[in-house]
Parts: structure tokens; sequence; C-alpha cells
């Protein structure tokens, strides 16, 4: 998993990549807090999901615990760009329902 991120005027855009899964979701929870945490000033975080290739329950996991973080600094939370196969897993557990894809 690879994380990247930048701004967009009042947006921080977090682009994830790779496999977000139970192997790889401690680096990937790690480096996305160490963002959050340095930009802190943004109204919202944008999480782009078009690299990852795949994602399972651990990457739900990932996604609600940012949400929650991302609420204790309140800042919004959108998902963009999910490949087909996460979109559906996203979509079938709700995530849409606390955080919108755009």
């Amino acid at each position: 998993m690879k994380t990247q991120a930048s701004r967009r005027g009042d947006s921080l855009c977090i682009y994830l990549s790779g496999e977000l899964d139970e192997h790889s979701a401690p680096t990937a929870r790690a480096e996305a807090d160490a963002i959050i945490d340095e930009n802190t000033g943004c109204s919202r975080a944008v999480f782009n999901l078009a690299g990852v290739k795949f994602m399972d329950s651990t990457g739900i996991g990932f996604l609600i615990g940012r949400y929650k973080k991302l609420q204790k600094y309140g800042m919004g939370m959108y998902l963009e760009n999910p490949n087909t196969d996460a979109d559906k897993i996203l979509s079938l557990s709700g995530v849409y329902s606390l955080i919108p894809k755009i």
C-alpha cells in the first residue's frame, strides 16, 4: 500500500494505491493519520481509491477509523474513484451512508 497526499485549496487529497488488507492497513493507517495531523486546517479530506487493487473488511475498518479521526478535527471525509469491486464492497457495507462518494 502506498499513501500520498496533496492539497487542493481547502481540501486534503489522500491517494491510496495497492492492496488495502490486514497486512497493509497498519502502515496505511499510520501514514494517513500523520498526513491528517499535519493538515488539520483543511475543511475536508478526499480519499482517492483509484489505485486500490483489492480491499477487504480491514479496508472498510481503515476508512471508518479515518472518518472518526477526521470528525474529531471537524473535517468532512469523502471517497472518490473506487474501482468496481471496491465500489461494490463499499455500497454493500453501507460505508457511503457515512462517507459519501464524490
